[in-house]
Parts: C-alpha cells; sequence; structure tokens
C-alpha cells in the first residue's frame, strides 16, 4: 500500500474488499455499477483538469510555506471584528478535538447531551447579557443575524401595520457597513423599504415598523437610545439593537433599554478573526416572538423517568415544516463555534468578563488620552472600546503600516482604532509612537492604563448576569478540562462511529486538513485587512474558486455564502439580478419539486419569488409531464427551477437534460441543489446536466465538519450569464461587474474553513475525487444489497441501483406497533446514530454512508439495522413495553436493582457480540419533546424551577 496516497486513507473499503462487495451487489466492478447508475449522456468523457494531488506531507509545507505570504499585523481594525485570546484548554480541547468537530445536529437528543448542555450554556450567555427572555443557538454572523431581526419585526407588525402595509425600516448610519450591506440585499425582494439616517432626527412617522440601533456604533459612539426606544414604542415601532458582546459585561443591556430583538457576533468571546469567518452570531428577543424566531433553540426537557434532558425546542418553525411560509431558510447554525464562544464565559465568569472588558475600555481610554497630549483630538462623547480621532489618515497608514499596524481609515481625516483584550501596555506605547512620528513629535511612553472612564454613568452596568453556577465553579484548567471531558463523553461524533445521514455527507474530517486552522499567519487574520497582506488568503481561496469551477464545469464561484441556505439565497438572488438586467424583472415564478429540501422553497420566498410545486412520480422522480405543463403556462414569468440532483430520493434521473432544456426553452434558468453533489464530482457536474447555478455544501462535499451543527459553507458556482451578479462587500471590492449586494457580512465569509477544502481537493487530486465519489456509490449499493430482503428500498435507478444514499421504509411496521422513530431510538442501543428520520418521505430512514466507511463498519452497522429488523417482528401491536419502545437504554437503567422489563439487560444493551468492546451509553432516556414545547425554558435555570405541579 503506498502509504502517501492521502486517497487511499480517506476512502475507507480497502482494494482487497472490492471483489467481495462487488460480488454481494452482483457487478463485475465499479466501472460497471457506476454505468448502471448514472445516465450515459450526462457522464463526463474526460478527467478533471486539477493539479495532481500532494502528498499530506507535501500539503503541509505547501500550506505552511503559503501562509507566510500573510503578513499578521496586529489589528486595531474593528468594525465587529477583533483580535481575541483562545484559551489552550478550549483551543485543545474543543476547537481541535473530533469528539466536538464531527458531531452532527443534535436532532437525536439523546446522544447530543454534552454539546446541547454547551450550547445551552451559550444561549444563557446572551440572555443575561443582552437582557433579553430567549435566545438561540447561533446564526451565521452579524450582518445576517441583523436581517433575521428586520425579518422578524415585518413577521410580527401589529394587524394595522400589515393590512397598510407598513414597509418602511429605519437604520441607523452608525451601523457596521457590511451589516447595511446585507440588509440591502435581504430587505428589497420581501418589499421593505430602508430609510438610513440618524437616531437623533429620525421622526417616527406611522410609515414605520422597525428600526436597528448600533450598540456602540461603527466608530466607537455609545449613545443611549432609551429616548429613541420610548418614543418608537409610543408609535408602535420595535426596535432591534447590534451590540457588541463584550462591551454588555460594562454598558447597560438593550433589553433594559426596551429592545425588542438583540443582535451580534460572538467572535471575540475567544473565536480566531480566520480572515472573516467561521463566527457565532447571536439572536436574543422577547418570549413573545419565539414562534417567529429564526434558527435552532436548545430547550430543557425531562425524559420518561422525570429526570432533566435538552433538545432542540420548537421545531415546528423551521423551514423544513413552514416551507415557503417560513420567514427564514436558515437551517443551521454555527455550533462549534458558540460551544467556544460559552465555553469562554464558562472560564472566564462574570468577574473574568468585567476585568477582560473593563481592560479593553481603560486601553482605549488611556490612547485617547495620550493622543490627546500630542494635539490629536478624540471625537466620540462617549466610547467604550473604539476611538475615532482626526488626523492626517495617509501620514499614520505610511507609518502605521511600516510598524505592521493595521488602524481602519473612514476618510482622509478620520481614524478609527479599537481595541482589544490582547492589547497591551507596549502595544499602547506603539500606538502613541506612530502618532508621534506621523504628526513629527516627540514621542513619550505610559507605564500603566488609565483609571478614568469614558461610559456614561447613566450607561454603566447594574444588574448581575451569569450568576449560575456553570459560569462560577470551572476557572482553573483542571475543571474546566473535566467538564469539556464530561460533556464530550456524552455526544457520539465520527470518533466513535459511522454517522450514515442521507444528504448529510458525514465523511472523514482528515487532520491534515484541520491543523491549518490553528496556525496564527491563517486564523489571525482581520476580513478587512489591505490586500497587500493577505496574498496567502488570495492565493488559496482564488485557487478553491477555480478547483470548484472545474468540478462543476462553470466559469465563476463565489465562498460568500457561508451556509447552504445562504448559497440558495445567494443563486436564487443572481438569477433575479440577471432577469432584472434584461429588463425582465417581472419574471418571478419558481418551479420547486414537491420532493425538494424545504429550504428550496423558503429560500425562494425570501428572494421574492411566487413558489409553484411540481409533482413527483410514484417512482419519486420529478413529473416530467406536470413540468413542462407548469413551465409552459408560466412561460412569461418563468424565473428559474430549483432541482436537486441526484434526486432527493437518492437517483440518478435519466430525463435531467431534457427537464434542464425545458426549462431554458421557457425563458427560465435552473438552479441545482449541490447537496448531493458527492455523487457527482469526477463523474459528471452541473453544467454537463444544464444548471446555469449551483450550490455546493463544503462541510458536505468536500470535507468541512459538520461541528455538531456548523461551521458551514455554501458557495455557489454559476455559468459566465451569471458571472456578472456574483456578491460584492462595502469594504473589500469582490464579486462581479454587477454584482448584486453582500449575503454576508465577510467578503470572503468564513474563509478559514475554505482551507479544509483546499486541502481536501488539493491531495485528493482529480484521480482521488473520482475514486471518492465511485466509493460512496460502491459503499451505499453494497448496504442496500445488504439490507434487501429485511426492508423496502424505496426509489431506485432504472437498473435497480443507488446512487450514494438509499431510503428504507419502516412504514408497514406500525403493524407491530412501532414507528420509524423507535429505530432511530434502538440504534443508539447499538452504538450508532440514526440515519435522516422521515425525509423526504415521513416514516422512512435515508441512509448515506460515504466513501470514507470502511467495510467492517458497513457491515456492523448493517448488522444493527438487521438486527433490529427481528426484534421489529417479535414486537407486537399491542405491547408498548419492548425493546425498541424503551430504548434507548442508559447505563442507569443497566445498573438498578430491579429490572421491570420482558426481556434481558443483556439484550437491552449488548445485542450484538461487537458493542461489548466499544459500548456507547446515552446519557438520558427518550427524552419528551412535548413537555420541552410546553414548557419552553432555554437557558440554565434549574429544572424543578418549571416543573409541572
Amino acid at each position: 500500500m503506498r502509504t502517501d496516497a492521502f486517497a487511499l486513507r480517506h476512502i475507507g473499503p480497502r482494494e482487497t474488499d472490492l471483489p467481495y462487495m462487488l460480488k454481494t451487489i452482483g457487478v463485475d466492478s465499479i466501472e460497471q455499477l457506476v454505468y448502471e447508475t448514472l445516465p450515459d449522456d450526462i457522464r463526463l468523457k474526460a478527467p478533471l483538469n486539477l493539479d495532481p494531488a500532494m502528498t499530506e506531507f507535501e500539503y503541509a509545507n505547501h500550506i505552511r510555506d503559503l501562509g507566510k505570504k500573510n503578513r499578521t499585523f496586529k489589528s486595531y481594525i474593528g468594525l465587529g471584528y477583533h483580535p481575541t485570546i483562545v484559551p489552550a484548554p478550549i483551543q485543545r480541547n474543543i476547537f481541535e478535538n473530533p469528539g466536538w468537530y464531527t458531531a452532527y445536529t443534535p436532532y437525536q437528543a439523546e446522544i447530543a447531551q454534552g454539546r446541547l448542555e454547551a450550547i445551552l450554556n451559550f444561549q444563557t450567555t446572551v440572555i443575561e447579557l443582552t437582557g433579553m427572555e430567549i435566545a438561540n443557538a447561533s446564526l451565521l454572523d452579524e450582518g445576517t443575524a441583523a436581517a433575521e431581526a428586520m425579518a422578524l419585526l415585518f413577521d410580527v407588525r401589529t394587524r394595522d401595520q400589515k393590512k397598510n402595509n407598513t414597509h418602511k425600516f429605519f437604520v441607523s448610519e452608525e451601523i457596521l457597513p457590511q451589516t447595511l450591506s446585507v440588509l440591502q440585499t435581504r430587505s428589497t425582494p420581501i418589499g421593505i423599504e430602508l430609510v438610513i439616517g440618524n437616531h437623533e432626527t429620525f421622526d417616527f412617522s406611522n410609515e414605520f415598523f422597525g428600526a436597528i440601533l448600533q450598540y456602540p456604533g461603527k466608530y466607537g459612539q455609545v449613545n443611549d437610545y432609551r429616548a429613541f426606544v420610548a418614543k418608537a414604542k409610543e408609535n408602535e415601532i420595535k426596535v432591534a439593537f447590534a451590540a457588541d458582546i463584550l462591551s454588555l459585561a460594562t454598558l447597560t443591556s438593550p433589553g433594559e433599554m426596551g429592545a425588542a430583538v438583540v443582535v451580534g457576533t460572538t467572535q471575540r468571546f475567544g473565536v480566531p478573526m480566520g480572515y472573516g469567518g467561521p463566527h457565532a452570531a447571536f439572536f436574543a428577543t422577547k418570549d413573545e416572538y419565539k414562534r417567529s424566531m429564526p434558527g435552532r433553540i436548545i430547550g430543557v426537557s425531562i425524559d420518561v423517568n422525570g429526570n432533566r434532558a435538552l433538545r432542540m425546542a420548537l421545531g415546528t418553525r423551521e423551514q423544513h415544516i413552514k416551507r415557503e411560509k417560513a420567514t427564514s431558510n436558515i437551517c443551521t447554525a454555527q455550533v462549534l463555534l458558540a460551544v467556544m464562544a460559552g465555553m469562554y464565559a464558562v472560564y472566564h465568569g462574570p468577574k473574568g468578563l468585567k476585568y477582560i472588558a473593563n481592560k479593553v475600555h481603560a486601553s482605549a481610554v488611556t490612547v485617547a488620552e495620550a493622543l490627546n497630549k500630542l494635539g490629536v483630538s478624540q471625537t466620540n462623547t462617549a466610547f467604550f472600546d473604539t476611538i475615532l480621532v482626526k488626523a492626517d489618515a495617509q501620514k499614520v497608514k505610511t507609518v502605521a503600516e511600516k510598524n505592521k499596524v493595521n488602524f481602519f481609515y473612514p476618510d482622509a481625516d478620520s481614524i478609527s482604532i479599537s481595541f482589544n483584550e490582547t492589547t497591551s501596555v507596549a502595544d499602547i506605547n506603539e500606538i502613541i509612537a506612530i502618532f508621534a512620528e506621523a504628526l513629527g513629535k516627540e514621542t513619550f511612553t505610559v507605564s500603566e492604563l488609565s483609571e478614568a472612564s469614558q461610559l456614561p454613568a447613566s450607561l454603566e452596568r447594574t444588574s448581575s448576569f451569569l450568576t449560575h453556577d456553570v459560569f462560577n465553579n470551572h476557572h482553573s484548567e483542571s475543571q474546566l478540562m473535566r467538564y469539556i471531558k464530561k460533556l464530550e463523553r456524552k455526544d457520539l461524533s465520527l470518533n466513535h462511529s459511522m454517522i450514515s445521514l442521507g444528504s448529510c455527507t458525514m465523511k472523514l474530517n482528515a487532520a491534515s486538513e484541520m491543523l491549518p486552522l490553528s496556525m496564527p499567519n491563517w486564523n489571525s487574520i482581520h476580513p478587512f485587512a489591505p490586500v497587500d497582506q493577505v496574498e496567502g488568503y488570495i492565493t488559496m481561496l482564488k485557487r478553491l474558486e477555480q478547483q470548484l469551477n472545474v468540478i462543476t464545469g462553470f466559469a465563476g464561484t463565489t465562498l460568500q455564502p457561508n451556509s447552504g441556505a445562504q448559497g440558495e439565497y445567494a443563486g436564487l438572488m443572481a438569477i433575479r439580478a440577471y432577469h432584472m438586467s434584461r429588463n425582465e424583472g417581472h419574471r418571478n415564478v419558481c418551479l420547486i419539486p414537491s420532493s425538494a429540501h424545504g429550504t428550496n422553497p423558503a429560500s425562494a420566498a425570501m428572494a421574492g419569488m411566487k413558489i409553484i410545486v411540481t409533482k413527483t412520480t410514484p417512482e419519486g422522480n420529478i413529473d416530467v409531464e406536470d413540468l413542462r405543463e407548469k413551465a409552459i403556462e408560466h412561460k412569461d414569468d418563468l424565473s428559474c427551477l430549483m432541482v436537486t440532483y441526484p434526486s432527493t430520493h437518492g437517483v440518478f434521473e435519466s430525463s435531467i437534460i431534457e427537464i434542464t432544456k425545458l426549462i431554458h426553452d421557457n425563458g427560465g434558468l435552473v438552479y441545482m441543489d449541490g447537496a448531493n453533489m458527492n455523487a457527482q464530482v469526477g463523474l459528471t457536474n452541473p453544467a454537463t446536466i444544464g444548471a446555469d447555478v449551483c450550490h455546493l455544501n463544503l462541510h458536505k462535499t468536500f470535507a468541512i465538519p459538520h461541528g455538531g451543527g456548523g461551521p458551514g459553507v455554501g458557495p455557489i458556482c454559476v455559468n459566465e450569464k451569471l458571472v456578472p451578479f456574483l456578491p460584492t462587500n462595502p469594504i473589500l471590492n469582490v464579486g462581479g461587474e454587477q454584482a448584486i449586494t453582500a449575503i454576508s457580512s465577510a467578503p470572503y465569509g468564513s474563509a478559514l474553513v475554505c482551507l479544509i477544502s483546499y486541502g481536501y481537493i488539493t491531495m485528493m487530486g482529480a484521480e482521488g475525487l473520482k475514486s471518492a465519489t465511485e466509493h460512496a456509490i460502491l459503499n451505499a449499493n453494497y448496504m442496500k444489497a445488504r439490507f434487501e430482503g429485511h426492508y423496502p428500498i424505496l426509489y431506485t435507478g432504472e437498473c435497480g441501483r443507488a446512487a450514494h444514499e438509499m431510503i428504507l421504509d419502516c412504514r408497514s411496521f406500525k403493524e407491530n406497533g412501532i414507528e420509524v422513530g423507535d429505530i432511530a431510538k434502538r440504534l443508539m442501543d447499538y452504538g450508532f446514530h440514526a440515519p435522516t428520520v422521515s425525509f423526504p418521505v415521513a416514516g422512512t430512514l435515508m441512509i448515506e454512508p460515504t466513501e470514507s466507511e470502511d467495510l467492517a463498519e458497513l457491515d456492523r452497522f448493517c448488522d444493527a439495522l438487521i438486527s433490529i429488523r427481528k426484534e421489529i417482528e417479535e414486537a407486537k401491536a399491542d405491547d408498548k413495553n419492548n425493546v425498541l419502545k424503551n430504548a434507548p437504554h442508559t447505563l442507569a437503567m443497566l445498573t438498578t436493582d430491579n429490572w421491570d422489563f420482558p426481556y434481558t439487560r443483556e439484550k437491552a444493551a449488548y445485542p450484538l457480540d461487537y458493542i461489548a468492546e466499544n459500548k456507547f451509553w446515552p446519557s438520558v432516556r427518550r427524552v419528551d419533546d412535548a413537555y420541552g414545547d410546553r414548557n419552553l425554558v432555554c437557558s440554565c435555570a434549574p429544572i424543578e424551577a418549571y416543573m409541572e405541579n
């Protein structure tokens, strides 16, 4: 075996396994299997034109050398991004730990209690610092969180406001520029008119439904907004705040000022800047708006024994349920980063956060006082961490960059300087020296921080926060390390067993891809650093864009969308801009098959489109005749078709080229959802099937880990006609010649984790990527062959093959009293996370093994489900006390003196021999979802306070 071929490490099955696997499937070769799976007319005729694959050692040297081309200046740029100290125990035990970064979204709560507790800590931190009543499990970044706040306030307008079509939204001119750009993108398609101005001169007319304020302002000014909020409330205008999370340790909270929503980013809570992301945004609001709140919410419930258990709450809000009626398309969070930020609050506690905030403020005051002595005036009447000074920007910039220091320069006569947790007295003296040299004056030094305050006494925080034990008991590294490990042990991740979630592609996240994320030359760069300082980043990102162009067959890529749903939205907005550029803005009809992901119609609605649902055949394919009828009916207004390929049912539909031609013939474009791209790479591509734009889930096909529900990256790749409309950014000019405004806050979205996909493609090469796709198809069809005779399998291709995933039909088991959810819970006893439950068909399991799983692991999973099938046969419809209904079984159950179940402890916990070697114990019994929704608790209050009488 070649020890230096990365693809051989990434792909699970060994060459010696192939004869047995192929025989089980009933084919002679992988080539025959692929031929029977893919329509021949969409097969690529030539290999992907990519550079030869690097070995892991070659890539390590390459990425280290490339990183040296990034110049890591000290950053005082601010604008929502700040250098921070990542506590070493959090970096080592969470950020670099596959037990945390390879976990999946906690839909199966019983095996995700550790992650759920960590996110509950994050929610509690946000609730208490913002002074609000409820917070979600994080959003993607501050700009998109602000857009979600705007959408929520639009949704909760009063009856009269809706009747009168009240649609104006006030945006303070103090808002961060990137946030304004995202607001501009998101407002227009849904009929919201932005009015940008000074909050002090706002007229509060009845034409407005909401407003958003920045606290502190973009260049540091701290305003007392209480009078503004009070007057807005009198006029039925609800106010959102975009707030700096660290400042809230010393400033009066927005909740105490009467805010309806508070958003922001927790980046400065121990998460590296990473050239823009990923970072966990926060979103907090009032309890009365919880049904309109975007994203995920972690809530406290109980299990069947009445013990405290956590789970994802209020799922009925989600776009998969509401589809085009959803007010948000968000289907993810930034869980790994939220875990880090929440643990930062746990480690430092309220006193530690206050100390850090006071030190940051003292640094800003000290420099302001020193510059004043040099004759440089500071214009903010009150500030927390950012000062705005008047001086010749070019002269200061020249000296600053010579000393490897970055400030922000709003105009020729202004300089904004934002201080942070890493700022030292030596740094302060360096800043003083820079200004002195620029002014031609003698410098001087300070020896300690000023004790003065530039915060108004009326805005100094007096309310307590983070009083719960968890924020006050883990301040030594030993305590924190053990707490993190305690939580990790409650979670099942890829480092324990395969996670075979259909449509989610939980493949290997190789260590060699992950290591560069910890390198300072990559993770400490500000997203608005001058371009000449980030040659390494620009080179890597442009190469990744080109790699994705080759893989998709398209002409251009933007990496800005930082989730798959954002990619959908970006693609649709590019289509919208294209039609408008041709004076065909009336084209707003979007055709969507009924089998589509729920995010598809939600994204289309957000893009201002009219959704027409098309039928699927009994075989699960698109009903071409129904599509033809609707395309022709709406040909004058047809904007696009949204299609997933291979289909959501795991099949390469042979009519795909006919389908895309039909849309083009009627004036529309084709958007391909890239959720199932893992079955395409190297074999076919979106351009070949006739698509015009696709999004790619880099956190699926291209190896970025799911992180327990995020981070994600959802770039869009487009053909030549859509390249001009790729999105830009107000600070750094990116995108096309007719670029739409920003999709997310940072120019390149979550740039840091793009390193992972770049590494994956670079080390796999064309041959490795194609082999990965072939082995994904091989593994799926091997499992399908093993399940046949035990489970009915829905929807196969014309030759009876699955693509990269398959659907097991569990609906008939109701005759035995067994629901598909019982199978999901029982799999935990066998040491596995359940496949995708009841999507895209209710009562089914959708299984995707990926190429990374070896034969032994595939067999363990198959053995588990086949064993469960036998248990189903033993169940009776009227018997609620069986091994499936009682699953999962905890260690506490197995070790009690009393055993009141009609089956043995061994059958409960060790139904197959392999389990004893590596037993994973769920930490709670089955969670009561209904109780959790009736008694919604989203913070760290003890459960006893909420128990029903």
